[in-house]
C-alpha cells in the first residue's frame, strides 16, 4: 500500500515538469563520468537559459534530453513524461524538437541531409509534411527567408534560417536549443526571440536555451541552470536570482561565475594523482556511451 502511494506521488512529480533529470549518470567511451548523480526538473511554460563554460555539459544535456544518448544510473530522464530515447514518437510527432549542430533536414529512417546541396530554401521546407500552412508562411515571414535561395550559395546565417524554421514547423511543447542564433543578425534573432515567448505563454510550450549570447535574455528568461564540469550548481527563477538584484545585467552574473571557474582551475594539478581524479561509476556499467549506443535521427 505504501508503495503504491509513493509511485501515485512520484507520477503527480513528474507530471509537473516538462523535463525531468533525477539521478542520471553519463560517461562517454574511455573518459572519466561527466554527469554523476545529476537532477534537474523544468516545468511547463518555462524559457530556461543552460548557460555555463565551454566544455561543461550543456551540448551533451541537451543531446540527452532529446533521445541522442542512453542514460545510466536511477535512470529517470523523462520529457513530457517519456523517455526520449526509448519513445521515438515524441520526436516524430514534433512534440519534443532539437535544434543544434550542423545544418541538416531530418528524415526519419532515412537519415539527414545536409542543408547545402543544390535545391531550394522552397523545396526543404514546403517537403515537411503534415505541416498547418499558415504557421508555416509566419515562419517564412519572421525568418526573411527567400524561396528561391539555393541552399549550397547562401551564407551561413542564411541556411541557418531555413534550418530553424524546419525545426519549428511542428509546433512543439518542448524545444532544445543549442547556440542555435549564432549566426542570425540582431534584428533576426530578436524577431526569432519573441516568437519563442509567444510560444511558451500562448500555449505552455517550454524552452531550453543554451548560449553564450545574453542580449535581450534579462526579460526574456524565466528560469536559469548553471552547469559546471557537468554539475548543476544554480538552478533558480530569474527574479529569485539573488545575484541579479545586484548585478547590471545577467552578462555580468554568469561572466563572474565563469571568472571564478577560471580562478578555481589554475589552482589545480595538472596531472592529479589517481586518487584524486574522480571515481568513474561505469567502469563495469553498460552505459558507457560509444557509438553503438548514440542515438541519431
Amino acid at each position: 500500500m505504501q508503495r503504491k502511494e509513493e509511485k501515485i506521488g512520484e507520477e503527480n512529480e513528474s507530471s509537473n515538469h516538462s523535463i525531468r533529470v533525477q539521478g542520471m549518470q553519463f560517461a562517454y567511451e574511455a573518459q572519466n563520468p561527466l554527469f554523476v548523480d545529476f537532477n534537474l526538473n523544468i516545468s511547463p511554460g518555462s524559457r530556461c537559459l543552460l548557460v555555463g563554460a565551454n566544455g561543461s555539459g550543456k551540448t551533451t544535456l541537451l543531446k540527452i534530453l532529446a533521445g541522442k544518448h542512453m542514460v545510466g544510473g536511477r535512470n529517470v530522464v523523462t520529457v513530457l513524461n517519456r523517455s526520449a530515447f526509448h519513445d521515438t514518437q515524441l520526436v516524430c510527432s514534433g512534440d519534443l524538437a532539437y535544434l543544434g549542430g550542423s545544418w541538416s533536414k531530418n528524415v526519419g529512417s532515412a537519415g539527414e541531409i545536409p542543408l547545402q546541396g543544390d535545391f531550394s530554401a522552397e523545396h526543404m521546407i514546403f517537403g515537411v509534411e503534415g505541416i498547418d500552412p499558415v504557421r508555416r508562411e509566419k515562419l517564412i515571414e519572421l525568418l526573411d527567408i527567400d524561396l528561391q535561395w539555393r541552399m549550397h550559395k547562401v551564407s551561413d546565417g542564411q541556411r541557418r534560417r531555413v534550418q530553424i524554421c524546419m525545426g519549428l514547423l511542428h509546433p512543439f511543447q518542448v524545444l532544445l536549443l543549442d547556440e542555435v542564433t549564432v549566426d542570425l543578425d540582431v534584428v533576426a534573432r530578436m524577431d526569432l526571440l519573441d516568437f519563442f515567448k509567444e510560444e511558451c505563454e500562448q500555449r505552455g510550450a517550454t524552452i531550453v536555451y543554451a548560449t553564450h549570447i545574453f542580449d535581450g535574455l534579462d526579460t526574456w528568461a524565466t528560469d536559469l541552470a548553471y552547469i559546471q564540469d557537468g554539475e548543476l550548481r544554480r538552478s533558480a527563477k530569474l527574479a529569485e536570482l539573488d545575484e541579479l538584484k545586484n548585478a547590471v545585467n545577467l552578462l555580468s552574473v554568469v561572466e563572474s561565475w565563469l571568472r571564478s571557474e577560471t580562478k578555481l582551475e589554475k589552482k589545480k594539478f595538472v596531472n592529479p594523482p589517481a586518487q584524486m581524479q574522480k571515481a568513474s561509476p561505469f567502469s563495469s556499467s553498460p552505459f558507457m556511451s560509444s557509438r553503438h549506443m548514440a542515438y541519431y535521427r
